[in-house]
Order: C-alpha cells, then sequence, then structure tokens
C-alpha cells in the first residue's frame, strides 16, 4: 500500500460520484419530500448525469482535477435552486487545489477539501447547527484535520472525516431548520434529516472509499445503494 495517488488514476473518484448519486436518487428525494420539495435526489442526479456524459465524450479517462471541473460546470448547469451553486463550487474550488499536482497526498487532499468547504460557506450564511450541509461538511473537515495533526495516516485521516459526517448528518434529524424553505416549518422540521446534509455525507463517504481503494491498489469501484430504510446504507 501507498500514502499517494496518482492523480491520473483518480479520476474514477467521480466516477464513483455519479453512481452514488444515480443510485440515490429516490432515497433523497424522499428525505426532502419530508420538509422541502422532494425534488433533492432527481435535480442531484440530473446534474451528475450530464456529468456523466461530459466524461463518456472524452477520449481517455480525464485526472481527478479536470474530473472535478467536469463536475462542477454540470452541477452550475444543471441543479436548479441553490444545490447547483453550492456543489459546483465544491467541486470547482477541490479541483483547483489539485490543479498541476501529479500526485495526490493528505495533505493536499486536506487542502482541497478546506477550500471546498470555504467555497460553500462563501456562497451562503449558514453555519454548523442550522439544519443544512455544512452540519456534514465541518465536523468532517474538523475531524480530518485532527487526524492529520495526530500524524495519522491518509486512509485514518479519511476514516475519521467519514465518521465525522455521518455523525454530522444525523444530528439534523433533531435541529430546527433556519436558513432555507425549511426554515418556514419551525419545529415542524425536528425530526427528519436534512436532505442537503444526506447527499453530502454520501458524496464524502463515496471520495473517501474511492480514494481509499486507490491506496490500496484495487479497482475503486462499488456502489453501495440505499436500502428501505430511510438511512444511507
Amino acid at each position: 500500500m501507498t500514502d499517494t495517488i496518482d492523480m491520473t488514476t483518480a479520476g474514477i473518484v467521480v466516477a464513483n460520484l455519479i453512481g452514488v448519486i444515480n443510485t440515490n436518487r429516490t432515497y433523497l428525494s424522499e428525505i426532502d419530500g419530508a420538509i422541502g420539495d422532494g425534488d433533492h435526489g432527481i435535480n442531484m442526479s440530473k446534474g451528475f448525469s450530464q456529468c456523466g456524459e461530459r466524461l463518456a465524450k472524452r477520449a481517455a479517462p480525464p485526472p481527478l482535477p479536470v474530473a472535478l471541473a467536469d463536475l462542477s460546470d454540470a452541477l452550475m448547469g444543471g441543479i436548479g435552486g441553490s444545490m447547483g451553486p453550492l456543489y459546483g463550487s465544491f467541486f470547482l474550488d477541490m479541483g483547483s487545489v489539485l490543479e498541476g499536482h501529479a500526485l495526490l497526498d493528505k495533505h493536499l487532499f486536506y487542502r482541497a477539501l478546506s477550500a471546498g468547504i470555504d467555497a460553500v460557506q462563501a456562497i451562503g450564511d449558514a453555519k454548523v447547527g442550522d439544519k443544512t450541509l455544512i452540519d456534514t461538511l465541518e465536523p468532517a473537515r474538523a475531524a480530518y484535520d485532527a487526524a492529520l495533526n495526530d500524524n495519522r495516516s491518509f486512509r485514518e485521516c479519511l476514516d475519521a472525516m467519514t465518521v465525522a459526517a455521518e455523525a454530522g448528518m444525523n444530528s439534523t434529524r433533531e435541529l430546527r431548520a433556519r436558513v432555507g424553505r425549511a426554515s418556514r416549518l419551525g419545529d415542524r422540521s425536528i425530526g427528519v434529516l436534512d436532505a442537503g446534509a444526506c447527499s453530502c455525507f454520501l458524496i464524502l463517504r463515496s471520495i473517501s472509499e474511492s480514494l481509499r481503494a486507490l491506496l490500496e491498489g484495487s479497482a475503486a469501484s462499488g456502489i453501495r445503494p440505499v436500502q428501505t430504510e430511510k438511512h444511507p446504507a
């Protein structure tokens, strides 16, 4: 096993993300339907599928920074509402940090992750506790940073990120929505997960699993579908 990843092979991270979002399209829309319009999964699947079409037209699989740029462009143009700009900016700024690097290591990934999260926060005014994707992103960043400062391996940093992201997602169940349309529901928004926090967890978990597979020298493929229970499998 190694602790660095060749950027030319890491583009599969985006291919796996497309599969994960499409697989969980119904799940995400069901979650969104509890306190929202019920179209989060549909819109996410539309944007990610458009990226898949872009990638399929390329002569060869692109390196990770290019694949992330393609994903950003597709999401900006393919997802309505706030999620297109939010996720589009997230992936755009991640890819910008990675551009020009031949290898991905744990330190570079943290810089990319942090840049992506900063981009999301620059667009809106949501903070931890507002029942949004920030409740997934910020704990994930903090956990990765803590593992990094503790000199953990790349794999261990990714594991810490994933565990914290899941805990952050689950925390939204008992939160009252304070931003967006769901905030109009007041206390009625308590008791269900936030759809954006859920899709964000699926994204971070997929990235983590893909990178771990590459670190371990395997094919970095495999999509875990969500079962009937309303929680990411």
